[in-house]
């Protein structure tokens, strides 16, 4: 079978590079089975239910899809919140064809004043430094993985070279008063 993590001709263990990438992608992924925090769920919640009124499994399958596949919360969380909401007033459900339908009450709505995008876009403006850097340096990790799959030799040295003079201008951001 060989050795995979044989150097290139640049030196380099490519192998083990994308191994130590997903290994960085893996530990701030929320897929891992770590759990954002409640004031997220609580927030994408009331974002959601401010455009229309859904279920529990939809406010789940909205959260997943607007996050690209990065967020797909748990009943686990969504349910518990959903109660913890309702018993705020800040939502009210309505059975309809056997399910709980949640919607936003009047002081739901003024609670909800926010950008629905907010509760699952990153980065976020004001910089929310538990998710906003690991979610920039994971996004990194998969677009120097593909280049390092699929790219030509050429343009691996050029994401070697761009990758270089963000490690420095990085650095440079601490090396400022």
């Amino acid at each position: 079978m060989g050795n995979s993590h044989a150097p290139t001709p640049f030196g380099v263990d490519l192998e083990g590079m994308w191994q130590a990438m997903d290994q960085l992608r893996s530990t701030f992924d929320r897929r891992d089975g770590s759990r954002a925090p409640r004031g997220e769920v609580r927030a994408a919640i009331l974002a959601l239910l401010s455009e229309r009124p859904m279920h529990g499994y939809q406010i789940i399958h909205e959260i997943d899809e607007r996050s690209g596949g990065d967020w797909k919360p748990s009943a686990g969380s969504v349910y518990p919140t959903l109660q913890l909401l309702a018993d705020e007033g800040l939502i009210s459900a309505e059975e309809t064809d056997g399910r709980k339908v949640w919607s936003l009450t009047d002081t739901g709505r003024a609670a909800a004043g926010v950008d629905p995008a907010a509760s699952w876009t990153a980065p976020r403006s004001g910089g929310d430094r538990r998710t906003a850097l690991p979610k920039a340096g994971v996004e990194l990790a998969r677009a120097t993985a593909q280049v390092g799959r699929t790219g030509t030799s050429a343009q691996v040295d050029e994401a070697v070279a761009v990758l270089d003079e963000a490690r420095r201008r990085i650095y440079s951001i601490l090396a400022r008063d």
